[in-house]
């Protein structure tokens, strides 16, 4: 009887992971204590290879050959100059429990019974954000990979719960009726999870947005397609924090219609949520704990690694969450929640455990840390948006609500040169902002949602 011999390369690393590890440590140290000065942008190029080596080359080899082809290509975009896509950084605690979540390599489903329970940290994580963004006890939450497949976990619940009102299953039975969905600016991501779900990334009625330089939801137009529903079951989708101008719509104002009207009330707050941090900006998001659905990226203002969000739903949607969810090869009896399974209650059958670094983080910092984070988030955005003002040069596109400003070059006869600007300042390779539209004109936005060391702030 013969047995299988071991990779003699995975063999030495095995015996040697200690010196791999912390050889790896000390490139990460290395790479954080400069994060502040790392470029935001690169023009170099990498030619990508199309072979396997047979044998492999080992760990060692393998990172001095990483660090040679791809080091250069790697950004800063962790770093507090790097201002596009509201990207945000990684405290020191996230970062403990991230590689934790790798070392532990848990598959994050069951909270309970024999095998993995690790769930039980999710369940923790989840209530731990609760407290933080001051959001009553009655919501289920959990981890997933961003702002898109949170908004798809939210809209697909509110998926059955229209089908329901109408007397169908569309989980089972796929759609069989329109699905009327109201929205004045949606991000992105809620349109590609409308395709996703076949509800369709054009059926939206849009929903004027009020005067005076605004992107929120003009209530009174609301109404007016609301009432032309004439009863129907619908969707609404609304924003806390949009994109360009970081607007709230009025959720004291939707709270009162729903207490007249029959709708799912989904709240996308991927970064604007984090205005619950602070006594000063709390005010945006009032009401919004009488929505159905919120959504709420974790790897923006939390300051955890990508990928990280979270969706909440109201507990009251239960059995609607786990009729869209449910693993066919896991049934439940009576009350879901009885039986607790994640694999149920959102779309991966395969999850790591998201939650450990923002429960490390959460833990570490607490509500005045994430407070202080948010406020000087704001305050940097206030800074660079006093000097656009005041500049002859630059012209703000829209007050600066939060943390971003959205900006372009000042005369109509500039409009062209826009983009020429950004690409030339993003190549100084000490600044990243991205390009954006706002009312018909060109223009760029910066955002700011990372801790600033003190000194990036002098």
């Amino acid at each position: 009887m013969t047995t299988q011999k071991m990779n003699e390369k995975l063999y030495y690393d095995l015996l040697n992971i200690e010196k791999l590890l912390d050889k790896v440590k000390l490139q990460g140290i290395e790479y954080l204590k400069q994060l502040s000065d790392a470029p935001t942008s690169t023009k170099q190029t990498v030619e990508t290879e199309e072979t396997l080596n047979d044998v492999g080359i080992g760990g060692f080899d393998t990172l001095k050959e990483f660090n040679n082809k791809f080091g250069k290509i790697i950004v800063g975009s962790s770093g507090p100059r790097y201002l596009g896509f509201v990207t945000g950084g990684s405290t020191p605690a996230s970062i403990i429990g991230d590689w934790l979540t790798t070392i532990y390599d848990q598959n994050t489903q069951a909270i309970k019974g024999q095998g993995d329970i690790s769930a039980v940290i999710e369940i923790e994580t989840i209530n731990l954000l609760l407290d933080l963004f001051n959001l009553p006890n009655n919501f289920i939450g959990g981890f997933v990979t961003g702002a898109t497949m949170s908004n798809f976990t939210c809209l697909g619940v509110a998926r059955q719960w229209v089908g329901k009102q109408l007397g169908k299953d569309f989980a089972k039975d796929g759609i069989t009726e329109r699905i009327n969905v109201l929205s004045a600016v949606p991000h992105s991501s809620s349109i590609k999870t409308l395709s996703m779900l076949g509800i369709g990334s054009k059926n939206i009625e849009k929903i004027k947005t009020e005067q005076g330089n605004r992107e929120s939801i003009d209530v009174e137009d609301l109404k007016l397609k609301i009432n032309s529903l004439n009863g129907e079951p619908f969707i609404l989708i609304t924003s806390a924090g949009t994109v360009n101008t970081v607007d709230f719509d009025d959720f004291i104002a939707i709270s009162e219609l729903k207490e007249k009207h029959n709708f799912w009330w989904h709240i996308d707050g991927a970064f604007g949520a984090f205005a619950a941090c602070s006594p000063k900006y709390r005010h945006l998001i009032s009401g919004w704990e009488n929505a159905d659905s919120i959504t709420i990226d974790c790897h923006k203002w939390l300051n955890v690694p990508y990928e990280s969000a979270v969706f909440f739903v109201k507990e009251q949607h239960k059995v609607l969450q786990t009729e869209t969810f449910q693993n066919s090869n896991a049934p439940y009896l009576g009350n879901p929640l009885d039986n607790f399974n994640y694999l149920n209650f959102l779309p991966e059958n395969s999850r790591r455990l998201k939650a450990l670094p923002a429960w490390f983080s959460l833990k570490a910092y607490g509500k005045r840390g994430y407070q202080d984070i948010v406020e000087n988030s704001i305050e940097m955005a206030n800074i660079l948006g006093q000097f656009i003002d005041r500049s002859k040069v630059f012209e703000l596109l829209a007050p600066v609500r939060l943390n971003n400003i959205c900006f372009t070059l000042s005369g109509t006869e500039n409009q062209d040169k826009v983009l020429d600007f950004l690409i030339k300042l993003n190549d100084t390779e000490k600044v990243f902002m991205t390009p954006t539209v706002y009312n018909g004109k060109k223009g760029i936005r910066a955002s700011f949602c990372k801790l600033e060391n003190h000194k990036t702030r002098c």
